[in-house]
């Protein structure tokens, strides 16, 4: 039998909780994720051309704050989020990101590789994204 806190799933994993996140919150949601996928855009095309010598300052700006406004607007819906997959795979991006920009890994791939895992786990199915890890 299908078990209801799980959303429907037969399996029994335990997704993080969620909260109240009222409708004009998502359809800004919406509108601050398309700013941010511009950003990160323009923040992967730079290392990915030699004609840039690094991620031009209002885009750096614009994908950094984004993100971190998601967070925020995300962390209102899903109260566990430090604690389910989803949190974890943010915290591996960040770490990552930073690694690359900073020159302790070798930048283009590192950086194509975070975006590549960062489209697979924002598209994971719910069941996956939001289970708790501990």
């Amino acid at each position: 039998m299908a078990d209801k806190k799980n959303g429907g799933s037969p399996d029994h994993f335990e997704l993080g909780q969620t909260g109240h996140r009222p409708f004009w919150v998502l359809k800004l949601s919406i509108c601050i994720r398309a700013l941010h996928q511009i950003g990160a855009a323009v923040f992967l095309t730079s290392f990915l051309l030699d004609e840039l010598s690094g991620p031009p300052l209002p885009y750096l700006l614009l994908a950094t704050v984004s993100g971190a406004v998601l967070l925020v607007l995300e962390g209102m819906r899903h109260r566990q989020m430090h604690r389910e997959l989803s949190g974890l795979c943010t915290f591996i991006k960040l770490v990552l990101l930073g690694a690359a920009y900073h020159g302790f890994l070798p930048q283009t791939p590192t950086i194509l590789a975070v975006f590549f895992f960062a489209s697979i786990s924002s598209h994971a199915p719910k069941l996956y994204r939001h289970r708790l890890l501990y």
